[in-house]
């Protein structure tokens, strides 16, 4: 006799194998978890109520799910509840690919294979050596960085407190299937997508998904019609945090079928885009091998012509190839990057990928998240008003006291806002967890000198607030229900029509005129112009049953999650250097030009600069990407929205940095040239995602990094002239001794010695050339411009001439009827004595070495020990 749960696993008799209606229930169930994306099925069950969905489900609101077959079908069907990445790939086969991904290196393979199927052993160990040393150093980074940065990357919590076959008991969460009753309380993380079946004062921060600062309040009924993720009020997302009040529910997603699991399914199917500097060095290795080959090529058919051996002139092509390529240009680059690395993490910057280092430098648009990246992610009291303060207001600052200013209005609106309050101490913790808003009023007590007097009252009553009652409201007493006392706070429209009179300086009760309610409401508009959280507070001397009435009206109270102290002038300095400054949150549009106002951002005409996320849905990529550059503010975005932002951006040529600490960021952090997540308020998701990690979630870091980036590019290019110049004019030496049929001035093994010990760390020593103020002023580099600029290769030539001359001379000196040992060693040292001196010329682009003096003591020291050698 078969079951009436469509879930339930049947056994028959004899065996353990399914029967076959069970195949056609899991074939079904299979079919349906396949084809409900994870934003369909939280909108599918907010348009069912509780018990349709308790129905559908096959559970039980009371009891949970009953058999222990009918969970291991569902298990198998819905997968663990876990969001796991990709498999990563084995330490050894990334080790590998490091070698033929770059055209450098391969240039560099070519080069040794060649010297050693001539017999040039020793050519072929020292260019070997070189290749082992630059892609061991960049994989060692890489990986030390991946691992500084490997934290428990299961954004399900460890735990939920479930309910089956009637025993409530805490479980690892990712044994959860749908179907299964779960309960959570203030400080639990939601541990699978929810649809609620009980919700007392149940609030939830939603904004590591929705980037909405408020916590949602949830309720249990019906939502009718299509609903973004923010008005599902009636389910709990997994990882999401409740921060008032307790709930139960029933699951109807796990793992990737979640809202979250969306997200990250997203996130894994971008391709992360190679950075500019990693396209420039790929296009300069090309370059290179062309010109080199062309030139070679050249002058071997010259020598053939000339009558001179085949195998003669190949021995002197593979000199010329060993000439022409730098192979110390590949250490010194990923060395200044690994470099650049350490300085930026003293800096509270964490870079996972060697080349983002220098994309900082190259990044024209960031795109910030608000929500703990500008802002503080902190609920803060910053305004209050009293009746009698008539059109001014106290601004509170956070680092003084008002005991001063504790007039009795002012002592009953903080008494009030203290009484009518949820928060929480958590000894675990050290901090108080609840409601935002209530937060921030009780950590104001002490600027006015008041203690939390909570614990000494007892309630009798409360109503909660609810997003139709919109005020809350409790009734306390210290132990005389007759002398019990009313406290509501809430909406300013709620509560004035309750209110009958307000209260004095003086403490006074006095009459809540006409003209005096108008006051209210206007001085309630202006806090709320100013991008604050407006909430009104009255009292009375009296209980009540069903709601409070007679009111003493005690004032308004405004909050805000205030901006970062620094955020301003890093804003001020990035727009300097020619950087635009994007803000990107799921507020709505009045708070985000608010902020965006606040900390300095440019809003000079809301129709252009400020874009919500409807208007992105209407209009086609094209035209986004047009209309994007003048955009400064985007708001109520989803993650879908964030990609499409970095895309149009990318579009136009852009280089583009995205920040955020969310998992609604991740996949646009992921697509971004470079993503930058929060190391302390980030979600693993988020930091996995991410190139660079702020271990203090501070927007001004950014600029350091940026200016770190900029000067890296320019020392960068400061040794790649340096380098070229080497090789340019070892190349024309033997280029020329063989076009007139001179002997080789250097053999192999000294250019070898030349390009990678000599050259080598008075190259690298530039690569840490101390950072020009200067750089922050000039202009990003465009994402298609090349490291080799014309001012470059003319700097190159130059120096190359220098040294040929100069050594040329000394060489055909020497050089008398045959040519020994000496010649070459004096041809050696001078051509190492002029390469000196064009390090010198080579630190700065504009400054003579007299004007930067010895403020480069590794390159002091490098210059000196490669003369000492």
């Amino acid at each position: 006799m078969t079951s009436d749960n469509p879930f339930q696993a049947h056994l028959t008799s004899n065996s353990d194998v399914l029967s076959v209606d069970d195949l056609d229930i899991e074939s079904s169930l299979m079919s349906r978890a396949n084809s409900n994306s994870s934003t369909g099925l939280s909108a599918q069950y907010a348009n069912k109520s509780s018990e349709d969905t308790i129905s559908e489900l096959q559970t039980d609101p009371v009891n949970g799910i009953c058999n222990q077959q009918d969970i291991s079908l569902r298990r198998s069907v819905h997968g663990v509840n876990e969001l796991e990445g990709e498999k990563p790939e084995s330490l050894l086969l990334r080790f590998i690919k490091t070698f033929y991904d770059d055209p450098m290196i391969l240039l560099l393979i070519g080069s040794a294979l060649i010297s050693f199927l001539m017999g040039n052993i020793d050519d072929a160990v020292s260019i070997t050596s070189a290749i082992v040393i630059v892609v061991t150093v960049g994989f060692v980074q890489e990986y030390r960085s991946e691992q500084s940065l490997e934290a428990l990357n299961k954004l399900v919590p460890e735990m939920a407190h479930l309910t089956r076959n009637g025993a409530t008991e805490t479980v690892m969460a990712s044994a959860l299937v749908p179907g299964d009753l779960v309960h959570f309380a203030v400080g639990d993380r939601i541990p699978a997508d929810v649809r609620l079946t009980e919700s007392v004062h149940l609030s939830i921060d939603e904004s590591n998904l929705t980037g909405e600062t408020n916590p949602v309040s949830k309720t249990t009924e019906k939502i009718d019609g299509l609903t973004s993720i923010n008005q599902r009020k009636n389910i709990a997302f997994m990882g999401t945090l409740v921060r008032d009040g307790h709930g139960s529910g029933i699951v109807i997603g796990t793992g990737h079928k979640t809202a979250f699991g969306g997200v990250f399914s997203m996130m894994t199917e971008i391709e992360k885009p190679k950075t500019p500097l990693q396209n420039a060095m790929d296009k300069l290795g090309k370059q290179l091998s062309i010109f080199s080959f062309a030139v070679i090529g050249v002058i071997g058919l010259i020598g053939v012509l000339e009558g001179r051996a085949w195998l003669e002139m190949f021995q002197i092509s593979v000199s010329l190839a060993v000439a022409a390529i730098p192979e110390g240009l590949p250490i010194i680059v990923a060395v200044t990057l690994a470099l650049g690395v350490l300085r930026m993490a003293k800096q509270k910057a964490i870079v996972k990928r060697l080349p983002s280092v220098e994309t900082l430098g190259s990044v024209n648009v960031i795109c910030s998240d608000k929500t703990g990246t500008l802002t503080q992610n902190h609920m803060t009291l910053n305004k209050i008003w009293t009746v009698d303060m008539n059109v001014s207001h106290v601004d509170i600052d956070h680092k003084k006291q008002y005991g001063a200013i504790l007039t009795k209005d002012v002592r009953h609106l903080m008494e009030t806002g203290n009484m009518c309050n949820n928060a929480k101490f958590s000894l675990d913790k050290e901090k108080y967890l609840g409601n935002p808003t209530d937060i921030a009023i009780i950590e104001a007590l002490p600027l006015f000198g008041l203690d939390d007097a909570r614990n000494t009252r007892h309630r009798s009553n409360e109503l909660p607030f609810n997003s139709s009652r919109k005020y809350m409201a409790v009734v306390a007493n210290m132990g005389d229900e007759s002398k019990s006392e009313s406290y509501v706070k809430g909406a300013v429209e709620k509560l004035l029509p309750m209110s009958k009179m307000y209260y004095t300086t003086e403490g006074d009760i006095k009459p809540l005129t006409e003209n005096i309610k108008n006051l209210v409401l206007q001085m309630a508009d202006n806090l709320a112009n100013d991008g604050l959280r407006v909430l009104a507070f009255a009292k009375n001397t009296k209980s009540f049953d069903k709601e409070p009435s007679d009111l003493v009206f005690c004032g308004l109270m405004g909050m805000n999650d205030p901006p970062r102290p620094q955020v301003s002038k890093s804003i001020s300095a990035l727009m300097r250097g020619g950087v635009h400054v994007i803000m990107i949150t799921g507020d709505s549009e009045t708070t985000a030009i608010n902020i965006a106002k606040k900390i300095g951002m440019p809003i000079t005409d809301p129709e252009r600069c400020v874009m919500s996320g409807d208007k992105i849905d209407s209009m086609s990529p094209e035209a986004f990407a047009e209309a994007i550059q003048y955009v400064s503010v985007f708001a109520r975005t989803t993650p879908e929205h964030k990609v499409a932002i970095v895309n149009a951006l990318q579009m136009r040529g852009d280089v583009v940095a995205m920040t955020g600490d969310g998992v609604n960021d991740a996949p646009a952090l992921k697509l971004a040239d470079i993503g930058i997540a929060m190391g302390q308020n980030g979600t693993d998701v988020a930091k996995e995602a991410a190139d660079m990690v702020l271990t203090d979630d501070d927007f001004s870091t950014i600029l350091s990094a940026i200016r770190e980036g900029k000067g890296i590019f320019y020392n960068i290019q400061s040794f790649l002239t340096f380098q070229l110049s080497t090789s340019v004019a070892a190349l024309s030496l033997i280029a020329l001794s063989t076009l007139f049929n001179l002997p080789n001035p250097l053999n192999a093994m000294q250019i070898l010695w030349i390009n990678i010990i000599m050259d080598g760390p008075p190259a690298q020593s530039l690569g840490v050339e101390p950072v020009d103020p200067e750089v922050m002023n000039k202009p990003p580099r465009s994402r298609n411009d090349k490291i080799l600029t014309k001012q470059v290769i003319k700097r190159v030539l130059q120096s190359a001439s220098i040294v040929i001359l100069g050594t040329m001379f000394v060489y055909m000196r020497e050089m008398g009827d045959s040519i020994t040992k000496r010649d070459t060693t004096m041809t050696f040292t001078c051509f190492v004595l002029f390469d000196m001196f064009n390090a010198l010329a080579c630190r700065s682009y504009t400054k003579s070495v007299f004007e930067l003096g010895m403020s480069n003591t590794m390159f002091n020291a490098a210059v000196g020990g490669s003369k000492r050698v």
